[in-house]
């Protein structure tokens, strides 16, 4: 049985392949730029750059920096936003928007905030022909302009807790090399900024979204992550803690897909947010702010698309399925009817669906082309399909194709796309834990991450050493696991004093 399959697999691949002599000019089909000169292995880099520009995820923009996203990549950061939204409307957020143009005087109200954030900020100076009194921030987050809010909304413990959430875009002038949706001068995010009474209330907030942000990047992207605490180098400015989900990119880099803060009590101190509690004392808020951006499809195109071009998760794909009528001379009318029909089944079980039918590129053209693009699946009828009452079922994660009985069609596309979106986050779970190594050295450190590796190591957490180590080798700490193997009589990788915790070290976008 299995070998007949196989063989009438073959027979179909071999006739199917062919595609129209009539349909369009095979010459100008060869002589087309279409697909990727550079390997992702062996010109990473160069490999990034044609694959988000053929693939038509984005356009540069006559600003440095600051990119255009095309609809096939803007319509994943609406797959993101409506599913994390419903989730924190579930939790009891609102959404509220506050403007883009903040004070400078706000913006200073947090010492440690704005030093951080300083040398990225783009201001304005003139409205018009008018010098402004006072310059004005291009938002490069909104803990200064909210807050000013908050300490006139929060007066009594009933006012408690306070969870809002925004949409919009910020603009962070970045002075290192700037790489498309992974290190832009503006991107899209939302921010959630809360306030509670108490300690625990917030911090247990601060992990809930964290595991929220968890969810959005397995479910829908098929990005698997490491789930931690920064250090206190790396957390946010003004932070008492920030919690992050890193992820291992194929070049061995880690890269952080998202933050949750717990900022204690020190904006609520800078801008003076109190609440009378239920015996009439005046005290003061403590407060989270937590965020993703569309850094995080950039990640998921990094990490599984390959030589062709995009792999898209199907969660994802503005397409999720490509038919490719293949249309021969005096048969087209009943191959372009069963493929229409086949896209009405399709799309009657929620499947995004498309039909090729130009006329003017080849079938192998087409193949290329949705390749290219990441479509999770492709179906080719025609009229020996048509005569076997069948049609061919293509995955972009796997090279070969299947012959599917046209009753089973459906059925067997939606199996296909939920078993693409569960392979995609199994290999990429499988190269994540692969790529960690447990040592204890610096030198043992270097070498792994050399390697293109991710080391988890006992440190003692201090500042010095840290910045020390990253000025040395470009490493420096991605988060602490939450999960902590046993520190018992472990010392610290680089001053030999005992550590605190264990971290994971890298090298990071």
């Amino acid at each position: 049985m299995a070998n007949s399959q196989s063989n009438n697999k073959q027979n179909n691949n071999k006739h199917n392949h062919k595609g129209n002599k009539n349909q369009g000019n095979k010459h100008q089909d060869k002589k087309a730029n279409l697909g990727l000169t550079a390997t992702k292995e062996a010109g990473f880099s160069e490999w990034f750059t044609q694959l988000i520009q053929k693939s038509e995820m984005i356009d540069y923009s006559p600003v440095s920096g600051c990119y255009i996203l095309r609809p096939r990549s803007y319509f994943i950061w609406e797959q993101m936003k409506e599913v994390f939204d419903k989730m924190i409307k579930e939790d009891g957020v609102q959404n509220a928007y506050f403007p883009l143009l903040i004070p400078e005087s706000y913006l200073k109200k947090e010492e440690e905030h704005v030093e951080g954030f300083a040398p990225e900020v783009a201001w304005v100076e003139t409205g018009g022909n008018t010098k402004l009194k006072e310059r004005l921030a291009v938002r490069p987050t909104s803990e200064t302009i909210m807050y000013e809010s908050y300490s006139k909304w929060i007066r009594s413990y009933k006012d408690l807790p306070l969870r809002l959430n925004q949409w919009g875009n910020v603009v962070r002038w970045e002075f290192k090399h700037c790489t498309p949706f992974l290190r832009t001068r503006e991107f899209l995010w939302h921010e959630g900024h809360t306030a509670f009474a108490t300690k625990k209330e917030a911090i247990d907030e601060a992990k809930k979204i964290l595991n929220m942000y968890e969810h959005v990047f397995k479910t829908l992207l098929a990005i698997p992550s490491l789930a931690g605490e920064k250090s206190e180098k790396e957390r946010f400015a003004g932070a008492d803690n920030t919690f992050s989900l890193e992820s291992v990119m194929p070049d061995g880099k880690a890269i952080q897909g998202c933050t949750s803060h717990h900022l204690g009590q020190n904006f609520a101190k800078a801008f003076n947010i109190k609440y009378k509690d239920k015996d009439g004392q005046e005290k003061l808020v403590y407060q989270n702010s937590w965020a993703f951006t569309t850094r995080a499809i950039g990640m998921a195109l990094l990490l599984h698309s390959d030589d062709k071009g995009l792999v898209l998760p199907p969660k994802v794909a503005q397409t999720q399925v490509i038919i490719v009528p293949l249309l021969f001379k005096n048969k087209e009318e009943p191959v372009l009817k069963a493929a229409n029909k086949i896209k009405e089944e399709l799309k009657a079980k929620g499947i995004r669906v498309r039909i090729d039918d130009r006329t003017n590129h080849s079938a192998g053209y087409k193949y290329n082309e949705w390749e290219l693009k990441g479509i999770p699946i492709r179906i080719e009828i025609g009229p020996r399909d048509l005569d076997n009452n069948q049609a061919m079922l293509k995955r972009r994660d796997k090279d070969d194709k299947e012959a599917i009985p046209l009753d089973k069609l459906t059925k067997a596309t939606k199996t296909n796309l939920n078993r693409i979106q569960r392979d995609l986050y199994k290999k990429a779970k499988q190269n994540l834990n692969k790529s960690i190594v447990k040592v204890r050295t610096k030198n043992s450190v270097i070498k792994a991450i050399n390697k293109g590796k991710i080391a988890l190591v006992p440190w003692c957490g201090s500042k010095d050493s840290e910045s020390k180590f990253k000025e040395e080798t470009g490493i420096k700490s991605l988060n602490a696991p939450f999960d902590q193997p046993d520190l018992k009589n472990e010392v610290c990788f680089l001053t030999k004093e005992k550590a605190t915790k264990w971290y994971y070290f890298g090298k990071s976008y």
